[in-house]
């Protein structure tokens, strides 16, 4: 679960991490007031769950509170689009006003999950203010990394490393340890799954602040973050998706394609992404529907699906181990029965009860795509899309 730039820097500040002097503002008439309490010059920045704000005119600032006003209204109500938004784009329903900050350096750092090991890494670099896989591409050398073994957790002079590597030392040597530590502090006790700070800036009057930040909730950790999950902005979110997490699926990601995809285990839903990729096609979702073992789920999951008006044909790719393949057949049964799923559907099914699961879809009587290997099912399904396009076309 994303926050907001102001949202991230409320938890960072309470967690003594510093952040320039701002509130959010939902009208101009708020961000002039806000202006005026911040001296007059501040910058308006859109809150919306993009990266590049400035270069799609998100990000202005202003040199008093009139201009900061006529900023908000502009950005205010607008769709912020940038390379990671795609041509949809996202909402604007506010701005950040924040003090304009005379800036001398920028430095980038973030904490993040290392799979490979298991563990947090804190990631830092002296070249802030840029993408970091820019700067991991070109100047490798550029980027510094510290893990946090949870048996020990974080050491104060994994922080004092990080900030001698990134030349903040003299001065800043304990402002910046302390800050990262506070930082590292702040991802843990909030179930982080990425907090960034880019750039983290050394400003003329020698002090350290976030003068941009983004955090990220592991959302299998809202129930531990409540207050954290109050605040998500729906907003911002796939409309699919969104159907998803309220349907209790968790492992929903919507797509570019146009064949739906009902798939239990991540692995073998990325395979099976893979497997239409190979087949000339293009899947319109991730879903791993994980233990299903009741066939509610599979009837929400593909009501899910089948709503969707990108899809073209649905692949149910199913590998029983601890779930049973007869209750995933029996839900997809149900869902064509309910008229949730009109598009062609291909089913393959393998593991535990797949006799049982096949003969629950023969005496259900559907016109069934059925195939026994992975790689005929993605054909199969890619074939059936491709057909269901070509009719649509000649109508």
């Amino acid at each position: 679960m994303k926050l907001h730039e102001y949202q991230a820097k409320e938890v960072l500040a309470r967690f003594g991490v510093p952040v320039p002097r701002g509130r959010v503002a939902r009208t101009p008439d708020e961000a002039e007031a806000i202006a005026k309490e911040l001296g007059g010059r501040v910058v308006v920045k859109a809150q919306a769950h993009t990266g590049a704000r400035g270069k799609a005119g998100g990000v202005k600032l202003a040199a008093d509170p009139a201009e900061a006003k006529a900023h908000a209204a502009n950005i205010i109500g607008m769709t912020l689009v940038t390379h990671q938004t795609g041509p949809q784009g996202l909402p604007v329903s506010s701005v950040l006003v924040e003090e304009a900050i005379d800036i001398e350096r920028e430095i980038y750092l973030s904490v993040a999950i290392d799979n490979s090991p298991g563990m947090p890494v804190i990631i830092a670099s002296a070249q802030g203010g840029m993408d970091i896989e820019e700067v991991a591409a070109n100047t490798p050398d550029a980027i510094h990394k510290t893990w946090i073994d949870p048996a020990c957790g974080f050491q104060p002079f994994q922080g004092r490393q990080l900030a001698f590597a990134v030349g903040l030392d003299g001065e800043h040597l304990n402002p910046a340890s302390t800050l990262i530590g506070n930082l590292a502090k702040s991802f843990l006790d909030s179930d982080g799954s990425i907090v960034e700070i880019n750039p983290l800036v050394v400003t003329k009057d020698g002090r350290l602040l976030a003068a941009d930040a983004k955090f990220s909730i592991d959302e299998s950790a809202e129930f531990r973050q409540q207050a954290l999950a109050e605040q998500r902005d729906r907003s911002q979110e796939a409309e699919k998706e969104l159907e998803a997490h309220d349907a209790g699926i968790q492992n929903y990601i919507k797509l570019d394609g146009n064949i739906g995809c009902l798939v239990n285990g991540a692995g073998l839903a990325m395979a099976t992404l893979d497997a239409i990729k190979f087949a000339g096609g293009d899947a319109a979702n991730f879903l791993d529907i994980g233990t299903a073992n009741n066939p509610e789920a599979v009837v929400s999951a593909l009501k899910i699906i089948g709503s969707d008006p990108d899809v073209k044909a649905v692949l149910i790719n199913i590998f029983g181990g601890l779930a049973r393949t007869d209750i995933i057949a029996e839900g997809a049964v149900q869902a064509i029965n309910q008229g949730l799923v009109k598009q062609p559907v291909v089913v393959r099914l393998a593991g535990t009860n797949v006799e049982i699961g096949k003969q629950v879809l023969d005496d259900a009587g559907l016109d069934l795509g059925r195939a026994d290997g992975f790689a005929e099912a993605a054909r199969m399904a890619v074939e059936a899309a491709q057909n269901a396009k070509n009719a649509q076309n000649t109508q």
